[in-house]
């Protein structure tokens, strides 16, 4: 095949002709894979094009599957190498090529064509589709180890041969084979280099780490699967896994020495600049980009890339496996943003990820299905890290000033914690720092700050479980006399981000005292303030917990708040530092603990709002939980919730979170509020006076001037303290996960919402497709697949209807099998009894009936003890036509036999016992037999000794008998 095209290679037209090229080889397109593999433990993130094959490769695919009849592959995969074995976070930005995304154009073989035709299909590709000059390819085979007994790949070596590729060009390669793991598939791999700068035989310089002799395409020829004892063995079916790097391929063709050169990067430059006002990118690295900034522009690039890949795939931030590594990327990338750009940042990647989804949401869907996903998570991110970047910036230029007056050359570790722990710098962000002053960092004391860190904590979790720090009576008493210590101004609680604070009181073992210096280290002990940000555990929302801060001096761990007759109370403990009444603080709650806080709260107005409307006006509050993974509301009702009722509640729920509208809260005087028309409030709760009105679309000044209005009664109108989104937007995503009955006449309803909330449809989708899959299957495959499905279904966190219809579902395939597995049984018991019956029609003198029967042993026909009962239905058939019998079944997969016998009456007065035969025949296929004289069974081990074990049945009758 041969391209007329002669006009510009766009990265668009680049990845366009691979894909026609491929299928018009008769490939078929299967989707990129999620770059988060949630059904693959062993990695962070998708990094080749193979991942989602491994079952094919490894032959544990099901055969009837869409994938199990797969033949011939190609896509282009999304691909992250950041955190784990494959790293490149620290090197992007320094270099040409490197990037922690990148697409991965691949073509793969299962068991169709092999090296031939592989080879045909690249070398036609590169060179008469894409037109790269011959002269400029060169071609690695494997080379061998002869010590290991795996030959050289001739093979492979006279493919490229027969394309006319000249023989200086074709190189032997000592690397060039390719694992999947320790063990497993595995075989010669053979890669295509290009020279950008021909004119020269570069063959000398091919896997040399010349950046302009590089790699654009490996064929992994899989034919080999290696055993535990380390040696390999042929496969039956052989593969081609191939993966050529999509931004290298584009930089070739559009003859650039820099990836970044490409129209892949260019748009999203181009965006760059004009959100910064930067000067344009200008391609310098190392000493020559003497601003830093062009590096700023390819780092920002790369990473707005992976996180809008990342999350649209259900990646999270977090402080966890590779939702930390999405967090680092984008702390690093934020912080280049600000020191370099010289932009602001809070909501900077958020305006950059649209050209992204421009640029690619064709090709990958779904970026624009996610992109307000995106952007929410992308803004929740990067607001709570602009919130102490530049306090932690502070900090570390007076950790490193004080380093270089030291004449020292590396960063205290300790210091280097503290950053990670208090402002949330990444460690590798302040080496990142620490490398642009020449500076590097103790790892030892790092690592032994971090291990102290975390004994600590566990300390503090079991005091915090078992040593609350309360205020008595007696202890508000003494606060309501000393006017030194004010009541707290909570107001700040509404409102986003950190506040100054003074302490205004220190509470530990009964007393207030001046400072924290005679507490022993990781005590918990209680702080006061005279205003504060930390929303105190009331009306069912869980407390926040944070940090109250001095900036290089005092970190104080918050770890529960509660307030007691308006006195908030902060109980925690430090983590280095002291603080003292009088000290000027900052008041820090954790951001992104508080952000699902304020959505389920929301949502269960919301709830207690849409139960009233669907089943009415008897609805009364009985309490409710709102914490960061879920909501929880009890409410009076007489009945079982129907499903169909639930369909409504969850669905009028999503539709207010739709509508966006506004989320208003004042203080009214309780009085007057207690006229709104409609208003939710607690059975049996004293408000105070004012109270604080929290209303769903309305302004709380609108509802007080016309209080009696009824159109109120149109909204959810409630009494709450709590905090809330400022949209019902905000909430994303609303899924009822539990309804049951905990009291008579007391009704409770959990449900997720945001993240959670997208988790759970997750899972239930991977379940239905689960059971799609059983659908497919037959015999023993079925029947333990769905025995597993069943109880993963009882205990998973999803929606309770889609719940219920998988029930239903997996019931009726269950009752399906179970009527095909009795159907089976039936034939094989009337098929083994009939055989008897004929046997003796045809030899009415024979006194005896030996046979092993098809009953396939214990399991995919028949199950539990289903066998062992053929072979007695089949023994009491002989018993009835008085003849001696001896069967045997066998359970190859579970390495079992079964056997049973009769003994007639004829031939137990020649002295045959059943017990004595039975046990010779166990004494061949090991187990244990019992019974009586005139019967017996066993159950033995040793499957590939069943012909023996019959052999010596018939001996031991024979005996007897001549």
């Amino acid at each position: 095949m041969s391209s007329s095209y002669d006009g510009p290679w766009t990265a668009r037209k680049v990845r366009e002709e691979f894909f026609n090229y491929f299928r018009f080889k008769n490939h078929t397109f299967v989707p990129s894979s999620s770059t988060v593999p949630y059904d693959d433990p062993t990695l962070l993130f998708a990094n080749a094009g193979m991942n989602q094959y491994k079952s094919i490769f490894l032959g544990t695919v099901d055969p009837n599957s869409e994938r199990g009849k797969l033949k011939r592959a190609f896509n282009s995969q999304k691909c992250i190498r950041a955190g784990g074995k494959h790293n490149d976070l620290e090197d992007v930005g320094k270099d040409s090529y490197h990037h922690t995304f990148f697409e991965m154009l691949g073509n793969w073989s299962f068991g169709d064509y092999f090296k031939k035709e592989a080879i045909e299909f690249s070398w036609d590709l590169l060179t008469n589709v894409y037109g790269l000059p011959k002269d400029r390819l060169y071609v690695t085979y494997y080379a061998g180890d002869p010590q290991n007994g795996i030959p050289t790949d001739e093979e492979a070596k006279q493919h490229w041969l027969s394309q006319g590729i000249s023989p200086d060009h074709v190189i032997a390669s000592k690397g060039n084979f390719w694992e999947m793991g320790a063990t497993g598939p595995c075989g010669p791999c053979s890669e295509i280099h290009f020279d950008r700068i021909g004119g020269r035989n570069a063959a000398h310089l091919v896997d040399g780490d010349d950046p302009n002799v590089l790699e654009i395409w490996n064929n992994v020829f899989i034919q080999f699967n290696r055993d535990d004892d380390g040696s390999l063995k042929p496969l039956p079916n052989k593969h081609v896994d191939t993966g050529m790097g999509f931004e290298r391929l584009v930089s070739v063709l559009q003859n650039k020495l820099s990836n970044y050169d490409t129209d892949v990067f260019s748009p999203i430059f181009t965006r760059i600049q004009e959100l910064t006002g930067a000067r344009p990118y200008s391609g310098k690295f190392g000493n020559d980009d003497v601003d830093g900034i062009d590096t700023a522009y390819r780092v920002v690039a790369d990473h707005v890339r992976t996180l809008s890949f990342a999350l649209s795939d259900g990646g999270v931030p977090n402080n966890v496996g590779r939702g930390y590594v999405l967090r680092r990327i984008l702390r690093r990338g934020s912080r280049y943003v600000r020191k370099k750009l010289g932009a602001p940042i809070g909501s900077f990647f958020s305006s950059l990820m649209p050209v992204v989804v421009e640029t690619m949401g064709d090709v990958f869907p779904e970026l624009t299905k996610k992109q307000g996903d995106i952007k929410e998570i992308l803004d929740e991110e990067e607001e709570s890290f602009s919130r102490t970047l530049d306090r932690g910036e502070k900090l570390f230029d007076q950790y490193a000033a004080r380093t270089k007056d030291l004449g020292a050359k590396e960063l205290n570790g300790a210091d280097v914690w503290r950053l990670y722990d208090t402002y949330g710098f990444p460690v590798d962000l302040t080496r990142l720092m620490a490398e642009e002053l020449r500076l590097g960092i103790n790892e030892k004391e790092f690592e032994d700050a971090q291990e102290h860190s975390k004994l600590a904590s566990k300390g503090s979790f079991k005091k915090d479980k078992a040593d609350l720090v309360k205020l008595d009576v007696h202890d508000l008493a003494a606060l309501e006399k000393n006017d030194a210590i004010p009541k707290t101004d909570d107001s700040s609680k509404f409102q986003l981000g950190n506040i100054t604070a003074t302490v205004k009181g220190i509470y530990y073992h009964k007393e207030f005292i001046s400072s924290s210096s005679g507490i022993p280290a990781d005590a918990n002990f209680g702080v006061l303030l005279d205003r504060t940000s930390f929303y105190a555990e009331a009306g069912g929302q869980e407390y926040d917990t944070g940090n109250i801060v001095i900036d290089g001096a005092t970190d104080f761990e918050v770890t529960n708040v509660q307030v007691y007759n308006g006195y908030v109370l902060h109980t925690g403990s430090l983590k280095y530092g002291q603080l003292s009444v009088g000290d000027e603080v900052i008041s820090s709650y954790d951001e992104l603990r508080r952000w699902p806080l304020r959505s389920n709260h929301t949502a269960t107005h919301i709830l207690n709002f849409c139960l009233r409307d669907v089943l009415g006006d008897h609805i009364d509050q009985r309490g409710s939980l709102v914490a960061p993974t879920k909501l929880r509301f009890d409410f009076s009702h007489k009945a079982q919730i129907s499903l169909p009722e639930l369909a409504k509640i969850e669905s009028m729920s999503i539709d207010w979170i739709k509508k966006n509208v506004r989320v208003y809260g004042k203080d009214l005087d309780l009085t007057t509020a207690h006229k709104i028309p409609g208003l939710r409030a607690v059975f049996g709760e004293a408000y105070p006076d004012p109270v604080r009105v929290v209303v769903l679309g309305y302004d709380v000044d609108e509802v007080a001037k016309d209080i009696n209005n009824p159109k109120w009664r149109s909204t959810s109108v409630e009494f709450c303290g709590g905090t809330h989104v400022m949209k019902t937007g905000d909430i994303k995503d609303f899924v009822i996960t539990e309804e049951s009955g905990i009291a008579k006449g007391i009704r409770r309803i959990v449900a997720v919402t945001g993240q959670e909330a997208h988790e759970a449809s997750r899972v239930a989708n991977s379940l239905k497709v689960r059971l799609e899959q059983l659908e497919l299957t037959e015999g023993k495959e079925k029947d333990t697949g769905l025995k597993a499905l069943s109880v993963e279904l009882g205990q998973a966190d999803i929606s309770v209807l889609l719940k219920a219809e998988l029930k239903d579902r997996l019931a009726t395939v269950r009752k399906a099998l179970d009527k095909q597995i009795k159907e089976k049984e039936n034939a094989i018991n009337k098929a083994a009894v009939n055989a008897l019956v004929t046997f003796f029609q045809e030899k009415p003198d024979s006194e005896v009936y030996f046979a092993i029967l098809e009953v396939d042993g214990n399991a995919k026909a028949c199950r539990n003890n289903r066998p062992q009962r053929i072979l007695q239905n089949v023994v009491m058939q002989g018993k009835k036509l008085g003849k001696t019998v001896y069967v045997f079944s066998v359970d190859v997969e579970n390495g079992k036999v079964a056997h049973a016998n009769y003994v007639s009456e004829s031939a137990r007065s020649r002295g045959i016992d059943a017990r004595t035969w039975a046990t010779k025949v166990s004494d061949i296929l090991g187990g244990k037999a019992g019974g009586k004289e005139d019967g017996a069974q066993g159950v033995g081990v040793n499957v590939t000794q069943v012909g023996e074990a019959l052999k010596v049945a018939r001996e031991t009758f024979s005996s007897k008998y001549n």
